[in-house]
């Protein structure tokens, strides 16, 4: 399967497709279509594996295997039992069959699952595999049913390319490393430029930034499910690995910093900033807000301030947004952007965002506000 083209699927954050599909094309990938909640593209071995690897935005990467309308479990099974199970088990796998229906007439996930990996053993019997002791790799397989069409997925990623592997906790309010990345990517932020994080937190818009200022992929020290495929190439897949790592340029110094006032977070952004091997080159340091005063005649401030979820939280986020109105208004050559759920922020700020996004932080709707 070396040269093999695979029909290939990118999943995405709601709002993030355009991102995906243009660093898809970026990779030299071909086919490259939105869509919603994900990208098709065309890739071979060393383009899937390179996309797990490059990929800043895209949750994961899966090979389409088989899809077609399905209106019963009996079209389902038959999907399934469609596709050429032996090229892609020797049958010592752990087969992990998930499921996510929507709108459809198909939905239980839990009977989507059952269906599927009985029509996987019966092919697998038929092409002359007798037993499945499940002590191998893992083989995860995704049974999308939507608007009564339904995909088999390979997800090639394994777990959340969000999980680059340099943070080891997350705070109270965690940012998707993807989602980090597509913010610094919307923002008006340039490599070049002073980027400073106000309430920095974990530090994963500092990483995230550095780590594209620097050309360094952020998936390329973790592994991936295809690491383990009985059809992967061992030889290309290292190759694309070292390919990419050489094209990793660490500058002398990058003009990114973020500042906190919760002293344990800030411990911990240094951690992050270490374990993804940017020490010397992002600076945090504790500063209230009402404080700060960054050096350079333009730059931008990119944040994920606490949103007030809880109604005794909500007044002090409020005041919040009013200090993040006085940095800017203290810094006048910068743009600031911030991300939030609470529908009242440009209200607490005083005043109308030049630009708004909406986007996800998990499943909570947010909006992406950039000034300047």
């Amino acid at each position: 399967m070396g040269d093999h083209v695979f029909s290939c699927y990118a999943s995405a954050a709601f709002g993030t497709e355009g991102l995906v599909a243009g660093e898809l094309k970026a990779f030299h990938l071909r086919d490259v279509r939105a869509e919603n909640g994900g990208v098709r593209f065309s890739a071979d071995q060393a383009g899937l594996y390179a996309a797990n690897i490059r990929s800043r935005f895209s949750d994961r990467i899966f090979v389409i295997l088989a899809e077609s309308p399905c209106t019963s479990f009996e079209d389902l099974f038959q999907l399934v039992g469609s596709i050429p199970w032996e090229n892609y088990a020797a049958g010592t796998e752990k087969i992990n069959i998930s499921a996510k229906c929507s709108r459809s007439r198909l939905m239980s996930p839990r009977d989507c699952q059952s269906v599927s990996k009985k029509a996987v053993i019966e092919r697998l019997k038929k092409s002359g595999i007798a037993r499945f002791p499940e002590t191998g790799a893992e083989l995860p397989v995704l049974i999308s049913v939507r608007s009564d069409h339904a995909k088999v997925l390979l997800n090639t990623s394994g777990a959340a390319l969000s999980r680059r592997g340099y943070r080891t906790w997350n705070g109270e309010a965690p940012l998707r490393e993807t989602l980090a990345a597509a913010l610094v990517e919307l923002s008006p932020w340039k490599p070049g430029l002073p980027l400073h994080d106000p309430c920095c937190g974990t530090g994963t818009i500092l990483v995230e930034a550095a780590m594209h200022a620097c050309g360094m992929a952020p998936c390329l020290n973790r592994s991936f499910a295809m690491d383990g495929f009985v059809w992967a190439d061992r030889e290309t897949l290292e190759s694309v690995r070292q390919e990419i790592r050489n094209q990793v340029s660490l500058p002398p110094s990058l003009m990114i910093s973020g500042s906190d006032i919760d002293p344990e977070a800030l411990k911990l952004s240094e951690k992050h900033i270490h374990q993804a091997g940017l020490d010397g080159l992002v600076s945090v340091f504790p500063c209230p807000l009402q404080n700060l005063l960054c050096e350079g005649a333009n730059g931008v401030f990119i944040c994920n301030p606490p949103y007030g979820e809880r109604m005794s939280d909500r007044e002090s986020c409020r005041r919040l947004y009013r200090d993040l109105h006085s940095l800017l208004d203290r810094h006048p050559g910068w743009s600031l952007c911030a991300i939030t759920s609470d529908p009242a922020f440009e209200r607490s700020f005083g005043k109308r965002a030049s630009a708004k996004r909406r986007l996800y932080n998990g499943r909570l709707e947010c909006t992406f506000y950039i000034y300047g």
